[in-house]
């Protein structure tokens, strides 16, 4: 079999992260080419990484390379436009979360990539990590018995990586859209993907970017561009699905809060369990309650490289993806039905 070229639209941060995945590969992947505006960052990044070919435009790499697998890494409000393009050139396509801007552009994607029979993926990482897949096994195996209540956070105290992440054009929002969308999925794909059927939210943009100085653990290396700050600092909601299951969901940039947390807990008929990172079940047995804790470690796996090698093995072999267009769209209806709350006070049914 032929190698599978492989391009890169958009080659700041998360980029770095798809191609950890991608060197593990390169017995089978031919790093084609790269695009992003900024040509003198996509000309280090190709050195960095041996890409044959830099574009500051995608559409002409595009047109120029038969790609037979892109990586969508730009800002949110390209999500659209770059992954059906890719899509059309007859390539298929990984795209970062959150999917798209909101719901309708989300759905045009899906229905690019259905026209096309090519794979769209969306870059929902936390179901490749250890702690997805045993979690799933006491899930499916019954021993949490019905999921009925699920709380999730992705809280940072002073977490906003500026540039376009803090500007709504670019972002189409805040922590919500760009931390919420991984625990909302992660609960979501945990729980066999009901249907979300109403939310309540409320937004707050109380403290503002860079209010103290300190380190973050992400920063934005977009640049030659006057991005504004618009968007929320904190988001809560309560999201209820078809299946019985209420999600409460907070996610912030800036909140006064000692540290950053980022945790999980699931509540079931038969055991309940944490996610802290490691996994904790709590449940009763012979009359008594009791704690228990697997073996070993949920560590140790980097869920980019397995996320992209799940992406590769898709467009080689045809493998079911476990991570679809559909999902992505089933996140976005989330993420406005949030917004929409937030800004009118009411629960907002999902249609």
């Amino acid at each position: 079999m032929e190698k599978t070229r492989v391009g890169i639209i958009g080659t700041g941060n998360i980029s770095n992260a798809h191609m950890e995945g991608y060197n593990t590969l390169l017995d089978s992947v031919e790093l084609a080419a790269c695009c992003d505006l900024d040509r003198e960052k996509a000309e280090a990044f190709a050195k960095r990484y041996g890409f044959a070919k830099v574009y500051t435009d995608y559409n002409e790499m595009l047109a120029n390379e038969k790609l037979d697998a892109v990586s969508v890494c730009t800002w949110n409000a390209e999500h659209k436009n770059a992954a059906i393009a890719a899509l059309k050139a007859g390539a298929n396509v990984l795209c970062e979360k959150p999917m798209a801007m909101n719901r309708f552009e989300a759905e045009e994607m899906k229905k690019a990539a259905d026209e096309s029979g090519r794979v769209l993926m969306i870059g929902f990482v936390r179901r490749f990590g250890k702690d997805a897949e045993l979690m799933k096994t006491f899930i499916d195996g019954g021993t949490m018995g019905d999921l009925y209540y699920a709380k999730a956070n992705y809280l940072r105290r002073n977490g906003c990586p500026g540039g376009w992440f803090g500007d709504k054009a670019y972002s189409g929002g805040g922590p919500l859209i760009d931390l919420g969308v991984h625990v909302m999925d992660f609960v979501r794909y945990l729980a066999g993907r009901p249907k979300p059927v109403s939310a309540f939210g409320v937004t707050y943009n109380n403290l503002g970017c860079d209010r103290a100085s300190s380190e973050k653990g992400w920063v934005s290396s977009s640049k030659g561009r006057d991005f504004k700050y618009d968007v929320e600092d904190f988001a809560s909601a309560l999201i209820r699905f078809d299946s019985g299951l209420t999600l409460q969901i907070e996610a912030s940039f800036n909140l006064n809060i000692k540290n950053d947390t980022g945790t999980i807990e699931l509540f079931g008929t038969k055991s309940g369990a944490k996610l802290d990172p490691e996994v904790e079940l709590f449940t009763d047995m012979n009359g008594g309650f009791v704690n228990v804790k697997p073996c070993g470690s949920v560590g140790g796996r980097n869920i980019f490289v397995a996320e992209i090698q799940h992406f590769i093995d898709c467009v080689r072999n045809g493998t079911p993806c476990i991570s679809p267009a559909e999902d992505g769209v089933e996140l976005m209806k989330m993420i406005d039905a949030i917004y929409e709350s937030a800004r009118t006070g009411r629960t907002v049914e999902i249609q």
